[in-house]
């Protein structure tokens, strides 16, 4: 079920108002209820997919009460180990195996000798990522001694599958969301227009801002053969505030649905096109995933305790695995060999970017990192590597043209988004609370919708982040 349909529009309310009318005052009742409104709207795409779901909410569940009773560190480790084969090894089989098979008949091939097989096929399972990764770090953080195990079975199997935030983040971490599922909470008008505010917010981004460049950047992808450098760049730059808008969207509806709840959800991102450098760029861009590759892949690996050689590995491998984690292709692994080379190199040179530039040295820096993450964007939204290097090849010729007459009403559109982004970004990075004044909310209200109405594009378009 999408965020942006008609039949979130139906479900949405009805699940509000039973929620407050009849399970405010039940925690366990509540927990149900949510569990069951979870596993439906998770089921409304395809309800077969209910038993991946549940087969890694049950492992990870029973494992976790081993680990936590095991006295032993090695009776403890065989425990983890068994919870992460099975879940990884879920994820391997519908995400990676027919892209590790298509490269090993590949390789065989390029060496002259190849191999007639066909991959398997599989259906990926909207949100097998992100749910996977909340699950891991349920155990392994018991592994750790950081949590307790929960022995609520139905609380637990809630947390995994919170309907808000399920198919695409936040990655919540146990030590965070679990413990609100043994809150009471009350009927909070306050909060509860605070949490509809960011839904208004994310539903501008997603189908006034995202959608509307989507038209512009698909039509020059698509056919990038017959467009210039000219095109392609400001193809590069829709498609970074695309992406964005399109992810920062549903992170803002999902927290906001959540706080409708009574939850509260961690900030996935922070105006991270002001980033003065990669490093800062990733403190403000999808934070739940890179504070978990973080705390659990990165510090796994060693970390900064190691010599400078080892450390440089650990980085580059982390962008790398992360690359990985957002699609089984060969782009999205380059993509995240750019992050993490350019971030080898910000260390290397030393460039420090907690300390205060003055006004012109801040853009200065802003713009440099901003081309340098629409670079690797160029990967990230190419079909293929020999795709990518011909619009880089095209780009980097730097010949002024006028944008081909099919793409010119999707261009102007695309400018008017454009500029709305850089409005809302713009107040957030200074700090400007748009429904600050009660005066003047109403009226904002009114033009966002009006916005929305007028130029959104309501083709009820599946979010980017939904197919990884």
């Amino acid at each position: 079920m999408l965020f942006n349909s008609i039949d979130f529009l139906i479900f949405y309310p009805i699940v509000f108002l039973i929620y407050w009318i009849f399970f405010r005052n039940d925690i366990n009742k509540r927990n149900l209820f949510l569990l069951i409104v979870s596993y439906i709207f998770y089921g409304w795409w395809d309800w077969r997919f209910l038993f991946l779901i549940a087969l890694s909410s049950t492992t990870d569940f029973f494992i976790g009460q081993l680990i936590y009773k095991a006295d032993n560190p090695s009776l403890k480790k065989r425990y983890l180990t068994i919870s992460l084969t099975i879940s990884l090894g879920i994820l391997f089989i519908f995400k990676y195996y027919n892209f590790f098979i298509d490269s090993f008949v590949q390789t065989f091939t390029l060496l002259g000798k190849p191999i007639n097989y066909h991959g398997l096929k599989l259906v990926l399972p909207v949100g097998i990522s992100f749910y996977t990764f909340q699950t891991l770090s349920y155990s392994i953080d018991i592994y750790r001694n950081k949590l307790k195990p929960t022995k609520n079975v139905i609380k637990f199997f809630t947390f995994v599958s919170f309907f808000p935030q399920l198919v695409a983040g936040p990655i919540e971490r146990a030590t965070h969301l679990l413990p609100q599922f043994d809150k009471k909470y009350d009927f909070n008008y306050d909060q509860i227009v605070k949490g509809l505010e960011l839904v208004l917010i994310g539903l501008l981004k997603k189908v006034v801002i995202a959608d509307r460049l989507a038209t512009y950047v698909d039509a020059v992808y698509n056919n990038h053969q017959y467009h210039n450098g000219t095109t392609l760049y400001m193809a590069t730059i829709f498609f970074a505030v695309q992406i964005y808008c399109d992810f920062s969207g549903y992170s803002d509806i999902a927290i906001g649905v959540a706080k409708t709840f009574g939850f509260d959800l961690m900030k996935n991102f922070k105006t991270p096109y002001f980033a003065v450098s990669m490093k800062d760029f990733w403190k403000r861009w999808h934070i739940s995933l890179s504070t978990w590759f973080k705390d659990y892949f990165y510090i796994s690996l060693g970390g900064n305790r190691c010599s400078k050689l080892r450390q440089k590995f650990n980085l580059l491998a982390t962008f790398v695995v992360s690359g990985l984690w957002h699609g089984a292709n060969w782009t999205f692994v380059i993509w995240g060999a750019v992050h993490g080379v350019t971030q080898i190199i910000e260390n290397s040179l030393n460039l420090k970017s907690n300390r205060e530039y003055s006004i012109i040295e801040k853009a200065v820096r802003m713009i440099v990192v901003f081309h340098i993450v629409c670079f690797a964007w160029i990967f990230f939204r190419a079909d293929s590597l020999s795709q990518a290097m011909q619009i880089i090849a095209k780009i980097f010729e730097f010949r002024l043209a006028l944008p081909y007459l099919d793409v010119v009403n999707a261009l102007f559109f695309g400018l008017i988004s454009l500029f709305i982004y850089m409005i809302i970004d713009y107040f957030e990075y200074r700090n400007i609370k748009i429904f600050r004044y009660m005066r003047t909310r109403k009226y904002i209200y009114a033009s966002i919708i009006i916005i929305i109405l007028s130029i959104g594009v309501f083709n009820e378009g599946q979010f980017i982040y939904f197919q990884f």
